[in-house]
C-alpha cells in the first residue's frame, strides 16, 4: 500500500479487545476486526489504528508484553473454517460447559477468555499433529518452512513459554535458577532423559504452531485490508515486560537494574504518586551499548515482524528513544516509597533517586548527545520499515530538539489540539499543523471527547472561568463559537469532528468512542482496576448498519470525510 503524507487520510483508533462480532468468543478477533475495517472503509475511513497486540500474561495491558515479537493468541478467530486442523468435533469438545454468548456479555473475562482459546488451539495442534506432522504433508513442511524464517526468535520464545506454563507464572525470577535464562534452560533441558526431552519438546512446538496460526491469519488480513485500500496501524510499546521471553533469551541488552517510566506530572492530584515521583512501568531500560554492538538487531527483528503484518505503526513513548526516565526500584515497591523524603529513597537504593538516563537535558552538551543517540536508534527501524511507516508518539513533556529530529527524519508526530498552544496560550489553528503529523482528540489514556466535553461544562457552570476560556478554545478551533454552555450534542460533536478532519495534519484519528460521542474509557493510567483494558464497544457492524439512528449519524460523518479531502 502507498502511503504519503500528500493524500490525507481519516483513521478510526479501535482497541482489538472492545471490538464484538456476532461469533466472537469474549474478546474482540482477527474475524471481528475484518467486520469492522469493512465497516470503516464504508464509511469513508482509510486508517483503522489498534494498540498493541502481542502476547501478555498475567497483567492484561497490552503495553506490557511478554513478547516484543509473539501475536496474542487471544486475538485469534478460533473455529473449523479458520484453522484447518480444528475439527467440528474438537472445537465442540473445547467449548463443553461454556456459554459462548455469557462471555459476550460485558467486559472482557480475560481468565475464562484465555482458557477457552487455549483448550482450542490445543485441540487444533493435536489435530495438525496426527494428520500433518507425522506424515510430513506439505502443511508440515510449510510450518517447517515458517519456523526456519522465525529461528531468530521463536526458539527462545517457545521455550520460555514452556516454562512459564511448568512453573505457573511468567515471573521467571521465581523459577529455580537453573531456568531464568535461555542458557542455563537449554544446558538445564540438555541434561534431561530423553523421554522428558521429547515431551518438553512437543509442548515448544505447540506454541511455535500457534504462531505460525497467528501470523498466517494477521498476514491474510492485512492483504484484505490491501484490498480495500485501508491502512492497519499497529503499535510498538518502547519498552517489553520485565516478565518477557525478551529478558529471558536476552539479558544483556537490558539494564535491569532500573525501571523505565515518566517524571512527575505535578497535573495528577488524584494520584500523589505520580505527581510527586512519576510513572514507574516496571519495563526494563535498554542498554544501547549492547544494542548498537550488534548492529540494534533486536530492535530490527521487532520492526521486521511488525511491518509483516501492519502497514504502519506508532512507537509508543518515543521520547524513550532519547532519553526515559528510570526508578532504582521496581513498581511493586512503590507503596513503600510514595511516602518517602528524598533522602530517605536514597537510604533505601544506595544512593539513587529515579532520574532520566543516560542523562538528562539539563545542559547543551546533554541535550545535543540525546538526540544525536535517539537519531542514530531511530535511522535502524527507519532501514527496516520505509518511508512514511513509522508514526512517533511524542507528548508528555517533550524536549525542544525532538520534534525537529522527527521532522528531519520524515517521521510524523502527534497533535493533540487541547494541547498545542502559540505563546499566548490560545490554540495552535488546525491550518498551521504541519503536514507531516497526526491528529486526535484522544488516546486510549484519554477522557473520550463526550467526558471531556461535560467535565469542562460542569465546571463552567459552577464558575470555573478558566474551563470555559477553555470550551471557547476548543470550539474556536473547531470553527464555531460557544453557544452557552450546551450538554453534549450531536452538533456539537460533529462540529468538533469537522474541526479535526480540516486541520492539515497527514492522519486524522478518531477514537472509535468518539466516533460515537460514547464515554466509555479503556485505560485510566496509573490505575489498577478490572475496568481497564476490558471495556468493550456497544454493538457489532452489522448492528451498527441496522440502527437507523446509527447510521444516520455516520453518513453525516462520512460527508465531513468527504468535505475534508480525506475519504
Amino acid at each position: 500500500m502507498h502511503l504519503t503524507p500528500e493524500k490525507p487520510l481519516a483513521g478510526i483508533l479501535a482497541p482489538l479487545f472492545a471490538l464484538r462480532s456476532e461469533k466472537d468468543l469474549g474478546i474482540g478477533d482477527t474475524q471481528s476486526l475484518r467486520q469492522f475495517v469493512l465497516w470503516a472503509a464504508e464509511n469513508g475511513f482509510r486508517l483503522v489504528q489498534l494498540l498493541p497486540v502481542n502476547e501478555t500474561g498475567s497483567d492484561n495491558s497490552p503495553y506490557n508484553a511478554i513478547s516484543s515479537v509473539a501475536i496474542d493468541p487471544c486475538t485469534l478467530d478460533l473455529s473449523p473454517g479458520t484453522v484447518p486442523d480444528l475439527t467440528p468435533r474438537a472445537f465442540s469438545q473445547a467449548l463443553e460447559g461454556v456459554s459462548p454468548a455469557s462471555l459476550r456479555e460485558g467486559p472482557v473475562k480475560y481468565s475464562a477468555v484465555k482458557a477457552l482459546k487455549r483448550r482450542i488451539l490445543e485441540n487444533a495442534f493435536e489435530g495438525f499433529m496426527q494428520a500433518e506432522w507425522r506424515h510430513n504433508t506439505a502443511r508440515a513442511r510449510k510450518f517447517r518452512a515458517w519456523l526456519k524464517e522465525q529461528a531468530g526468535w521463536i526458539e527462545g520464545y517457545a521455550l520460555f513459554r514452556a516454562l512459564m506454563d511448568e512453573h505457573g507464572t511468567e515471573q521467571w525470577d521465581r523459577w529455580p535458577e537453573a531456568h531464568q535464562t535461555l542458557t542455563t534452560a537449554l544446558a538445564w533441558l540438555e541434561e534431561q532423559k530423553a523421554a522428558f526431552r521429547k515431551t518438553f519438546e512437543r509442548k515448544t512446538r505447540f506454541f511455535q504452531y500457534v504462531q505460525w496460526i497467528a501470523f498466517t491469519q494477521w498476514g491474510e488480513l492485512k492483504a484484505e485490508c490491501d484490498a480495500l485500500g485501508v491502512a492497519l496501524m499497529g503499535d510498538v510499546p518502547i519498552g517489553v515486560s520485565y516478565y518477557s521471553s525478551d529478558v529471558f533469551c536476552y539479558p544483556g541488552i537490558f539494564n535491569l537494574k532500573w525501571s523505565g517510566g515518566a517524571p512527575p506530572e505535578p497535573a495528577y492530584k488524584d494520584d500523589p504518586f505520580i505527581e510527586k515521583w512519576g510513572q514507574n512501568w516496571g519495563v526494563p531500560i535498554y542498554n544501547w551499548e549492547a544494542l548498537r554492538a550488534e548492529n540494534f538487531a533486536w530492535w530490527r527483528q521487532r520492526v521486521q515482524r511488525v511491518r509483516e503484518i501492519f502497514h504502519l505503526f506508532r512507537i509508543d513513548h518515543v521520547l524513550g528513544f532519547y532519553r526515559m526516565y528510570g526508578f532504582p526500584w521496581r513498581p511493586q515497591l512503590n507503596a513503600e516509597f510514595a511516602p518517602l523524603t528524598h533522602d530517605e529513597a536514597r537510604a533505601r537504593t544506595g544512593g539513587d533517586l529515579p532520574h532520566f538516563i543516560p542523562r538528562d537535558d539539563s545542559t547543551w552538551e546533554n541535550r545535543e548527545a540525546n538526540r544525536r543517540e535517539g537519531d542514530e536508534y531511530l535511522r535502524a527501524l527507519l532501514s527496516e520499515v520505509g518511508e512514511n511507516r513509522l508514526i512517533a508518539e511524542d507528548l508528555g513533556v517533550v524536549p525542544d530538539y525532538v520534534r525537529p529530529n522527527l521532522t528531519a527524519l520524515g517521521i510524523a508526530g502527534f497533535k493533540i489540539p487541547q494541547w498545542e498552544r502559540r505563546q499566548d496560550w490560545h490554540l495552535v489553528a488546525g491550518r498551521d499543523y504541519p503536514r507531516l503529523s497526526v491528529t486526535t482528540y484522544a488516546t486510549h489514556d484519554h477522557f473520550p471527547l463526550a467526558a471531556f466535553w461535560e467535565q469542562m461544562r460542569r465546571a463552567a457552570e459552577a464558575g470555573d472561568g478558566h474551563q470555559r476560556w477553555e470550551m471557547e478554545q476548543l470550539c474556536g478551533f473547531a470553527g464555531f463559537g460557544l453557544d452557552g454552555l450546551k450538554p453534549f450534542t450531536d452538533q456539537i460533536h460533529e462540529a468538533l469532528l469537522a474541526g479535526l478532519f480540516q486541520s492539515n495534519s497527514w492522519l486524522a484519528v478518531v477514537m472509535i468512542t468518539d466516533v460515537f460521542g460514547e464515554t466509555t474509557r479503556f485505560n485510566v493510567p496509573g490505575a489498577v482496576a478490572d475496568s481497564n483494558w476490558s471495556n468493550r464497544v456497544s454493538g457489532t457492524p452489522e448492528e451498527w448498519r441496522k440502527d437507523p439512528e446509527r447510521a444516520a449519524k455516520m453518513a453525516r460523518i462520512q460527508a465531513l470525510i468527504h468535505a475534508s479531502g480525506r475519504a
